[in-house]
């Protein structure tokens, strides 16, 4: 199995905030949503990312370009223009004033933006739940990732600007489906550059011995695992594949568990209003007490907490 088949259980957008924007010079756009990842596709003009943490990237017409958040960074036709529109958590857009600008700058179905026929055309969809991106995979990516037209070549962002204007039924799956391939093809291009430098378990998964390990991992974390009993799965005694597997992802089998169970935790203990005791049972925990236990020592914070809002 190809390390890159690892992520086609990773990306599960859910309700996706997708648009076509559509601009005319001048404007600027603050975006301080919070969100742990957002796709920019441009498709026409120029574009511009400033980072707050790091130098301006200036997007070109089938240059791709992926945020990680949770920090802000402006979007605009020149580095130096000064915003004029906050974007929220949700994608709530306002003026700096906090007057709603979602009516005033709505051009149609997921469109928007200050001129209808603008020679500047970006799409943007963004994941809003840390849950819907594997956590590692969101470690492994720089703040700001940018892949130039001449090294991405990708046949769905045309597909994807035809069919985010659409309103039909079951469309948001659809998009929502097309941002998760968007997305690993991103991935995929980025980890394939010359010198770059994929993470440890991205290389692992190529591995007939601990890729296998992984997979069982990631496919039911729920399981009452033991490096015994995966090693009896994967073909090798319990010392190979303490080792192999340290040495390939940079952490033991069992350390990469928890990690994996309480990324699962965190998801289901946001985006709903089972019980903590319910979310322990599903991904492998024997009881509200252990989940707590477990998640207070990774998260810095007990599962209510978290759920509260807590980071």
């Amino acid at each position: 199995m190809d390390p890159l088949a690892g992520l086609l259980d990773g990306p599960r957008a859910r309700g996706a905030f997708l648009l076509r924007m559509v601009m005319d010079p001048p404007w600027s756009v603050r975006i301080e949503d919070r969100a742990p990842l957002c796709l920019m596709c441009v498709t026409s003009g120029e574009a511009w990312i400033v980072p707050d943490d790091g130098p301006p990237v200036l997007l070109r017409p089938g240059d791709i370009a992926i945020a990680r958040g949770p920090v802000p960074y402006t979007v605009a036709h020149a580095p130096d223009a000064p915003p004029t529109a906050v974007i929220g958590p949700g994608g709530a857009c306002a003026t700096l004033s906090g007057e709603p600008l979602a009516e005033a700058m709505s051009l149609g179905v997921r469109t928007w933006g200050n001129a209808r026929d603008g020679g500047t055309g970006v799409l943007v969809g963004t994941y809003q739940l840390a849950g819907e991106v594997d956590r590692r995979l969101l470690d492994a990516l720089p703040g700001l990732l940018h892949l130039p037209a001449e090294v991405w070549n990708c046949p769905l962002t045309p597909f994807l600007e035809e069919e985010v204007s659409r309103d039909e039924p079951g469309q948001s799956v659809v998009l929502d489906r097309v941002l998760d391939l968007l997305l690993i093809a991103a991935v995929r291009a980025w980890f394939a550059r010359p010198g770059a430098e994929a993470p440890g378990w991205y290389r692992a998964m190529g591995d007939p011995v601990v890729g296998r390990a992984l997979r069982l991992l990631r496919h039911d974390p729920a399981h009452p695992w033991t490096v015994a009993s995966l090693a009896e799965k994967a073909g090798v005694s319990r010392a190979a594949l303490a080792r192999r597997f340290t040495e390939l992802v940079g952490e033991p089998p069992m350390a990469y568990l928890t990690g994996r169970r309480i990324d699962l935790a965190a998801d289901l203990l946001r985006r709903g209003d089972a019980t903590v005791e319910a979310v322990a049972r599903q991904v492998g925990y024997g009881g509200a007490f252990a989940l707590s236990a477990a998640f207070k020592r990774v998260r810095g914070v007990s599962p209510q907490e978290y759920r509260n809002g807590g980071d």
